[in-house]
C-alpha cells in the first residue's frame, strides 16, 4: 500500500468520524460509489478520490495538521552539550573523553548526529543521577 493510499484512507476515516457517519451508512456509501466494494482498502485511487469528494460534499472540512518541528541540528546539540557541561561545572575535555570512550572518536565535533545525541543523553542521565536540572 502506497503512502498516498494510506493517507487517503486515513482522511476518509477522519471524515467518517467528523460526519458522525454510522458504519452501515458508510459502507452503503462506499458500495454506491465504488462498484459494490464495502471496504476502503479495496478501492482504487480514483474510487478513494470519489469517496473523499462525496464526503466533502456532505460537509467534511479538512483541517490542516501541525507544522512539523524542525529537527535539532548538530550545532544545537553541541550547544546543549555545552549547557550541560556548564551546569555540571565540567570542562570540554570531559565531553571529548565521553566521545572517545563511547564512540572511539577523539573530539566531540567529529561525531555524527546520532552519536552527538548519545553523548547528550548520557549527560542528561548524569544530571538526573546527580540531582542537577536537565
Amino acid at each position: 500500500m502506497t503512502d498516498r493510499r494510506k493517507a487517503m484512507i486515513a482522511k476518509i476515516k477522519i471524515a467518517q468520524q467528523q460526519l458522525q457517519m454510522a458504519d452501515d451508512s458508510y459502507r452503503a456509501m462506499l458500495a454506491r460509489l465504488a462498484d459494490g466494494k464495502t471496504s476502503s482498502t479495496k478501492l482504487t485511487l480514483q474510487q478513494l478520490d470519489d469517496v473523499l469528494a462525496e464526503m466533502k460534499r456532505l460537509g467534511f472540512v479538512q483541517k490542516h495538521g501541525r507544522r512539523p518541528q524542525p529537527k535539532d541540528t548538530r550545532e544545537t546539540l553541541i550547544a546543549k552539550v555545552e549547557a550541560q557541561l556548564a551546569t555540571a561545572g565540567r570542562p570540554w575535555e570531559y565531553a571529548h573523553a565521553m566521545a572517545k570512550r563511547m564512540y572511539k572518536v577523539e573530539k566531540l565535533e567529529w561525531l555524527d548526529y546520532e552519536q552527538l545525541q548519545g553523548v547528550m543523553v548520557a549527560l542528561v542521565y548524569d544530571a538526573r543521577r546527580n540531582g542537577r536540572p536537565v
